[in-house]
């Protein structure tokens, strides 16, 4: 009788483990869309969190440094998204840089942004 329940507690044990394993992997793994992506969504995605990938436009950078407010426009081949960050940005963040934002759409068709990922630069590229 002993036995049975050190059993059926430790299957217990094992599921709960388990459950926990897989909701904390699937809040942590957001897939990042393209612009053209999110654009084709429409409205479906308003106030959801997401990620966005696409390049920094040169000239659309605008920074209010003394309150940590980053407007610029991110594009993929023919298709534009407005983003404003609040926060300070990477050190190389830049314009025309790949960048990936995490955020969500509000009902203006602008991303509001809470975290920025850029791409290292990569230490190992040849001398010129």
């Amino acid at each position: 009788m002993g036995k049975k329940k050190f059993l059926i507690g430790g299957i217990i044990i094992c599921l709960a483990i388990g459950y926990l394993c897989y909701t904390g992997f699937q809040s942590t793994a957001v897939y990042y869309y393209t612009v053209s992506e999110l654009e084709a969504m429409g409205s479906s995605i308003y106030g959801e969190n997401i990620r966005v990938n696409g390049a920094v436009v040169p000239g659309t950078l605008e920074q209010d440094t003394s309150n940590f407010i980053s407007k610029f426009t991110l594009i993929e081949g023919e298709h534009s998204l407005p983003i404003v960050y609040h926060g300070a940005v990477p050190d190389t963040f830049r314009e025309g840089a790949d960048v990936v934002v995490e955020g969500h759409l509000n009902s203006a068709n602008i991303f509001e942004a809470s975290a920025i990922l850029t791409k290292c630069p990569s230490k190992y590229s040849p001398q010129e």
